[in-house]
């Protein structure tokens, strides 16, 4: 349980983040700089406890690349859902009085762009966080961060930089965006997912070679390269 409890507190204090620079006041041009550090510092401290997913289309993704049990699929998307909703009702009462100004994003722009940079993030995380060229580095943070934040400059004026599932239902609670608009969010942002998985799969393809078959190969050239050294 400890791994889907770390989903839901990342997920919880990463849309408590996106509700509190985006409504009223809020933190202006600075909203996208917040949010993807409430990212970078989440997957620090949880990381290590669920992988830092935060995100059902990252949790897809991940699955995808076959670095997620089957069965923490759909646990990992309930505690991040839960999470995300319950952060949108602490944003509504913290925020209780400011005007909520709705996003009206049109359908194909916003299609594209959720699509766009739902692959650039889970792309970003596959690559960063999962592959074994990159295993154990102190980066993976930022680099996932820093996607969501390149992403909210570029096309938050567009669909709104949910780039997540579950950031699209809490603005979906919260108002800033129409329940009617969600399947936009829903088919771009798993389907971009998909598709940074299959991306990673086959630029990666060596990974999918099992261990035995990767040392047995390297013994073949080993010996191939012995036997030329002695002639």
């Amino acid at each position: 349980m400890n791994k889907y409890f770390a989903e839901f507190i990342g997920t919880f204090f990463l849309v408590l983040t996106i509700g509190c620079t985006a409504i009223g006041h809020g933190a202006g041009p600075f909203a996208p700089l917040a949010i993807g550090s409430a990212l970078m510092v989440m997957i620090f401290a949880g990381g290590h406890i669920s992988g830092g997913h935060f995100n059902p289309a990252v949790t897809l993704g991940v699955w995808l690349r076959g670095k997620c049990e089957a069965k923490d699929v759909a646990p990992y998307m309930m505690f991040q859902i839960v999470g995300a909703v319950l952060a949108a009702f602490a944003v509504k009462v913290l925020k209780a009085g400011d005007a909520v100004t709705p996003l009206q994003p049109a359908t194909m722009p916003s299609l594209l762009a959720e699509f766009l940079f739902t692959f650039a993030l889970v792309y970003v995380v596959l690559n960063a966080a999962t592959a074994k060229d990159t295993s154990g580095n102190s980066f993976y943070g930022l680099a996932i961060g820093f996607t969501v934040l390149v992403g909210a400059y570029s096309v938050g004026n567009i669909s709104g930089g949910a780039f997540n599932p579950a950031v699209a239902t809490a603005i979906s609670v919260l108002g800033l965006s129409s329940w009617s608009k969600i399947w936009i969010y829903l088919i771009a942002d798993f389907g971009g997912a998909a598709v940074a998985a299959g991306a990673f799969k086959v630029l990666n393809s060596a990974e999918d070679v099992p261990q035995s078959q990767q040392q047995t190969e390297a013994a073949q050239v080993a010996a191939r390269e012995d036997k030329y050294s002695r002639t």
